[in-house]
This record gives C-alpha cells, structure tokens and sequence, in this order.
C-alpha cells in the first residue's frame, strides 16, 4: 500500500507577511547605502547590474499589487509547490522589467518604498484566501505572500554575493519560509521516501523513489545549511560543487539530488 499523502505545510498569514517585510526592510536599508559604482557593479544573474537586481527586488512586492487587478479565478487549481518550477515563464518578461525599471526610477529608495506601501494597503484591504492568477496557476493570496519570501531571501543572496562585505541580514522567518517551501517542493517534484534531506534548523523532507525508510539511521541522507540549500535550489550552486567543497554531505545510493536540481524555473 502506498503511503498516505502528506499533508501540505501551512504557512501563519501574519508571520509571513511581517517576515516579508523586514526582509524588504533589510534590503532597502542596505541599498539606500550603496554608491553609484556599487549600483553598477555586475551580479551572478547574467548581465543584470545590482541596480536591475535591486529593480527587480521591487517587482516581487509589486507582482501582488499586479495579480490584485487582474480578475479573481474562480478557483484554486495549483499548489504552493508548483511555484518554483513554473516561475521560468515569466523570465523574458521578468528580464525586460528589470532592465526598464532599473532607467526608469533615479530614485530607487522611492522606488522600494512605493512598492512596500503597495503591498501593505493591499494585504490590508484584502483576505488572504483571494485568489490570485499567478504563473504557477490559481494560487491564495496567503500562499504567494510565502512566494515574495522566497524571492527577497534568494535574491538577498544574491546582492550580498554581487558586493562582498555587504552582509544584508536574513530575517530568520523569511529564511526558514524560504528553507521550507523549496524543500517541499523537491518533495512534490521528487516523491519517494528513501532519501531524507535535511536543512537544520528548519526543514527535513521525506525524497526520491525507492525503498521507504521506517525507522532508524536512514539510508541516504543530505545534509546542508539553509544557504547552500537555497544556492542549490536557485541554480546558483552546482550539486558537483557542493558536494566537493563538503558545503553538502551526502550518503547513501540515493542521495545524489543533481537530477533534480535547480527547482527555481
């Protein structure tokens, strides 16, 4: 008998949404900080500069304020965890938003501070079970609230990589959201249970097809930090890397996850 499906992890509306926002808060503290030089310096996301990094950053709050005007779907037809992989259909546009707002704003500060006063009279003014028609599909306002999570961690790390010495904080909510909703998802695009994969202090998922594991030391287990994790699940990493520079352990037959990563489309 297979086993029984696992519940999907659920998220607190408000831990979510103020998690969301400090993150955001780190992040406009840091930029009001940054030089012209900095601002132009390049990142690991192609030809993107840090200030169409930091252009982008403001996107994620404002896809919400986007998805509110367009008309509520009549119901909810994705999961959370089809998230990640579904967000490379939106990349070109992305891109050109990025690219055409990093020219449009000379005030990024203004910028980001527009988009937070967005988001918040929007949560404000809306429940969190709304439903938003997002690329992954009909998804709760509360869920794609724990997508702007991922977005602000991922691409924090990626400002802090662009300019060593940085050191933007993570808020430790929106890191453990992040953490967990990637996890999840290699959960849902690698289903099994003969791999534990565990990220301390936040996240262990059940993985991979094959004899499932009952009780004792598993099989195959990973074992990373939440940034490797991240980096990993980003595509900022490669699984070859981590394992050789030990930023991964790895044991067991079925613990090698490269056929399954990145899962950020």
């Amino acid at each position: 008998m297979p086993p029984a499906r696992k519940r999907p992890r659920s998220y607190d509306p408000a831990k979510t949404r103020a998690a969301v926002l400090a993150q955001f808060g780190h992040v406009r503290t840091a930029v009001g900080t940054l030089t012209p030089e900095q601002l132009a310096a390049p990142t690991r996301l192609g030809d993107w500069t840090v200030r169409e990094l930091v252009a982008h950053i403001g996107v994620a709050l404002l896809a919400v304020d986007r998805l509110l005007d367009e008309p509520e779907p009549a119901k909810q037809d994705a999961r959370l965890t089809d998230w990640p992989a579904a967000i490379a259909t939106d990349a070109g546009a992305i891109a050109d938003t990025a690219h055409r707002l990093a020219t449009d704003p000379p005030d990024l500060d203004a910028y980001l501070a527009d988009a937070e006063r967005r988001l918040t009279a929007r949560l404000d003014a809306h429940p969190s079970g709304r439903l938003l028609p997002t690329s992954a599909g009909a998804l709760p306002l509360t869920d794609y609230v724990v997508t702007r999570a991922v977005e602000l961690v991922v691409h924090t790390d990626d400002l802090n990589a662009a300019l060593p010495g940085l050191d933007v904080p993570f808020d430790r909510q929106a890191l453990a959201t992040c953490v967990r909703l990637l996890a999840d998802a290699l959960a849902a695009k690698a289903p099994g249970g003969s791999t534990e994969v565990r990220v301390p202090p936040f996240a262990v998922v059940q993985c991979v097809e094959g004899p499932r594991h009952t009780r004792g030391t598993p099989p195959n287990v990973v074992e990373t930090d939440p940034l490797t994790w991240i980096r990993l699940a980003g595509g900022r990493l490669t699984w070859t890397d981590a394992v050789a520079s030990a930023a991964v352990s790895a044991s067991g037959e079925r613990a090698d996850l490269g056929p399954y990563l990145p899962l950020l489309g």
